[in-house]
């Protein structure tokens, strides 16, 4: 009488009966609607001030119209958040218009949406202001109160007429004395120098000095 053998199941073997296992495909979650803002700002190199305010005008959008989806919504919804910006925020005509620029970039390169004219909004008017200029007497007294860095970056913002962004962005590499320039603009760079660095100032009148003489020579020459 032979005796049974009794063989082990092979664990990998796939028998006919045996459903196969398939991989589970997951996909990746759809980012949200404000990170694919950030996302399209940021690819077309836009600065990160106007990225603050762009992404807080679209939420401001949302929480206006009880927060709907901007896909759900179109030119009659954007003229109503405009409007209400002039009547009762009481914003400028260029606050309107930076709201505007947000909404049709989200639009446009975010969802992909084209709009068409917005048509009845309430433009925001324009108020007349006069800019207040101040004497030398009070510019000199106001610099006096200044003094290390701060009082650098206003001599700058006053001699030279930079933006506040410009100023801060300045480097040394920036300020060049090699070309050759009018003799009005070296005298108008000598006074900044001699302001803002007292120190370097005479070498630097010194060479600035002699490339204005060169200047007004070589235009007698010409001449």
């Amino acid at each position: 009488m032979e005796v049974a053998k009794i063989y082990r199941l092979n664990p990998n073997r796939i028998y006919v009966n045996q459903p196969i296992p398939t991989a589970s495909v997951t996909t990746a979650p759809k980012p949200k609607l404000l990170d694919q803002v950030h996302q399209a700002i940021r690819t077309r190199h836009y600065s990160p001030k106007t990225e603050e305010a762009y992404i807080g005008w679209i939420k401001r959008y949302i929480f206006f119209h009880n927060k709907r989806h901007p896909l759900e919504m179109a030119e009659a919804e954007i003229a109503q958040f405009l409007s209400n910006l002039a009547t009762k925020s009481r914003v400028s005509g260029s606050t309107q218009n930076q709201a505007l620029n947000a909404l049709l970039f989200l639009y446009h390169h975010v969802l992909g949406k084209e709009i068409g004219y917005v048509n009845g909004v309430v433009r925001a008017k324009k108020a007349p202001r006069l800019p207040v200029v101040l004497t030398r007497g009070e510019v000199q007294a106001l610099l006096s109160y200044l003094d290390g860095c701060e009082k650098i970056m206003a001599t700058l913002l006053y001699g030279a007429g930079l933006r506040l962004m410009e100023c801060c962005r300045l480097r040394v590499k920036d300020i060049d004395f090699s070309k050759t320039r009018s003799s009005y603009a070296l005298e108008r760079e000598i006074r900044i120098v001699t302001r803002c660095f007292p120190r370097q100032s005479k070498s630097c009148s010194s060479s600035t000095s002699t490339m204005a003489n060169d200047n007004t020579s070589m235009m007698s020459r010409r001449t």
